[in-house]
């Protein structure tokens, strides 16, 4: 039997907000890719990257320079809203859209388009802010993680309440991030890395606070499911 739903476009069942924040990181990435290659821009559209990440990642030797100064202005303060749409390469990319189209599609399915956002980019705020008090090095913070991890934050929150609900394990909610924690550890050993691992907790943590806030019900929808236990 002819299934009329065979050719319909499996982005149909994404939410639109999902959608617009995968294609922005996708297509600012796909603009570095068209550069560096030579496609646009001429010579110079081969150092965008760079320059990009020299004007928008968050570097917090900057913020501490501002803090200190007790200076802000906007050129470094947009930093923190700019940082997660500016990768490294194709691949850092690729799986940041990677993470936002799967963990996205669980989220704004429930969250509204706003709520969705504010998850994304309050987390990325958190997790800079973190990253810059936390560690003390000269290595910039960008890419989309944090904010991604923002949402895995919120995906948990949403397991943690619906486990509640039925009287099972809320802990269980939380083996998703312990595992992606766990392969970023083994990796950091064998490979070497940096403190991004800081800023990608902070932006988790951020996210599954801020559910009980922005989250359908808040935190009254938390505590009526929890009593229903």
């Amino acid at each position: 039997m002819y299934n009329e739903n065979a050719d319909a476009s499996p982005f149909n069942a994404l939410p639109p907000v999902v959608i617009a924040l995968a294609v922005i990181l996708a297509g600012i990435e796909i603009i570095f890719q068209a550069g560096a290659s030579g496609l646009v821009g001429g010579s110079q559209a081969v150092g965008w990257r760079l320059a990009a990440l020299e004007d928008y990642a968050f570097s917090g030797l900057i913020w501490d320079q501002m803090l200190e100064k007790t200076y802000f202005p906007l050129e470094h303060m947009q930093r923190f809203v700019t940082y997660p749409f500016i990768h490294g390469n194709f691949t850092h990319a690729a799986f940041a859209v990677v993470i936002v189209l799967a963990i996205g599609k669980a989220v704004g399915e429930v969250f509204s388009a706003v709520s969705f956002i504010a998850v994304f980019m309050v987390s990325s705020i958190v997790a800079a802010l973190v990253y810059a008090l936390v560690t003390n090095t000269p290595q910039p913070l960008f890419g989309a993680y944090p904010g991604a991890y923002g949402l895995i934050g919120a995906f948990t929150f949403l397991l943690w309440v619906n486990l509640a609900a039925v009287g099972a394990n809320s802990m269980r909610a939380f083996s998703l991030i312990g595992f992606l924690m766990l392969f970023q550890l083994v990796f950091g050993l064998l490979f070497g890395g940096g403190y991004d691992w800081v800023a990608d907790v902070a932006g988790f943590v951020a996210g599954f606070l801020l559910s009980f806030v922005v989250s359908p019900g808040g935190w009254g929808r938390v505590l009526e499911k929890i009593r229903k236990r």
